[in-house]
């Protein structure tokens, strides 16, 4: 039902290409999920997602669960028919966002309780309820239920999370019943390990803050899994680009070569490309459609501009030259600013076209350029364009 294949490596670096096939279809890698919180992606449709370069999407377990429910869309034939979209969808456990509640979350070694932020109305997540949510929501890729922290958590803090994620990791394997006879005392190590076929990959997640013992212990533990792929977790939330980097380091050695390596929640250009650099193969991002939304826009090499920007009052040009995006295709700037400023919803959705063709062309370049061998150029130019931004 699942399978990776490597097809070409990068001579000067980890950065790989592969496709990973799943019962929807297959998509290539290095790949970026957008993000599609409620089961939709903000103001536009599958169709035009498909037509931007889009292969898989992402939805949000925990926002699911409170609207409109598991249970409804489990009623209307899965995530796949509820949306139309025939590709792979990955649903996250929501666990970010019942931690990101704070004082409305309280967490306890078996599950974690928390208000939600709709009416207040209290509900109880353990490994085994986020399982059957995404059984319900029928997607392709399910995620553990796991503990994040900050970036700047304290050892102690950071050392708990992380035994609750292992132990949370191996009670999701058991539900999902990837494998039977599972020793929960061997931290991984399967007895009398059987193959049996299931429609959907349960991905564990690598933990630790940035305590480099923490994020060795979590990926030799996660390698030890017989899942289909691995997340990294816990980045991009307060740490340092050094310590982001150093982490990503550490890590992604330590994984299955023969396994998607997933790193939740980066978005950005330079991010991605580093993480690529460093072995990583799957993304998932709320930054090119939320900045969309306000007003900003992706120009060469990852250069953020504004189109409420003045600047673009009386502008011909379109957003990028050679775009080919709907945005692109006859819009000029000055009118796109113009949509932005009598606050039509139209502006919103081309510039959100316009940020997912650009990002899907990048991840098509970085592809293009592991096959080419040149991949480090590639590289050096984003980052020769972002010290040029920051002087």
């Amino acid at each position: 039902m699942f399978e990776f294949k490597i097809t070409r490596k990068d001579q000067h670096s980890a950065a790989r290409r592969g496709i990973f096939r799943t019962p929807h279809g297959e998509f290539r890698t290095p790949i970026f999920m957008p993000v599609g919180t409620y089961a939709a992606v903000k103001t536009i449709t599958p169709e035009e997602i498909r037509a931007c370069g889009g292969e898989i999407i992402l939805a949000n377990t925990f926002h699911l669960h409170l609207r409109p429910g598991s249970e409804l869309i489990r009623e209307m034939g899965g995530l796949h028919k509820f949306t139309a979209w025939n590709g792979p969808i990955l649903t996250d456990s929501g666990g970010f966002q019942v931690f990101s509640l704070g004082k409305f979350c309280k967490i306890y070694d078996d599950y974690a309780e928390f208000r939600s932020p709709l009416d207040g109305s209290k509900h109880v997540f353990t490994p085994q309820k986020v399982i059957e949510i995404q059984q319900n929501l029928g997607s392709d890729i399910v995620m553990q239920l796991d503990e994040c922290v900050a970036g700047d958590s304290s050892r102690r803090v950071a050392e708990s999370a992380l035994d609750r994620t292992e132990r949370w990791a191996e009670e999701s394997l058991r539900h999902i019943n990837c494998f039977n006879d599972f020793n929960p005392k061997g931290r991984g190590r399967p007895l009398g390990l059987k193959s049996t076929k299931s429609e959907q990959a349960l991905f564990p997640i690598v933990q630790g803050a940035t305590f480099p013992d923490l994020r060795r212990r979590s990926a030799r533990f996660c390698a030890g899994l017989p899942t289909s792929g691995v997340a990294i977790g816990g980045m991009a939330v307060g740490e340092s680009k050094r310590d982001f980097l150093k982490v990503l380091e550490l890590v992604t050695p330590l994984l299955p070569i023969n396994k998607p390596r997933y790193l939740m929640g980066v978005g950005e250009p330079l991010d991605i490309l580093q993480a690529v650099e460093r072995g990583v193969d799957m993304f998932d991002c709320v930054i090119p459609t939320r900045l969309a939304r306000h007003g900003g826009f992706f120009t060469e090499l990852g250069k953020r501009e504004n189109i409420r920007n003045a600047t673009w009052k009386l502008d011909k040009r379109p957003l990028v030259a050679g775009c080919q995006c709907p945005a692109c295709q006859g819009f000029s700037r000055a009118y796109l600013r113009h949509l932005f400023v009598i606050n039509e919803s139209l502006g919103q959705r081309l510039l959100t076209l316009h940020n997912l063709t650009w990002i899907f062309n990048f991840m098509k370049e970085i592809r293009k350029s592991i096959s080419n061998g040149d991949f480090s150029q590639l590289v050096r130019r984003y980052r020769q364009a972002a010290k040029k931004s920051l002087r």
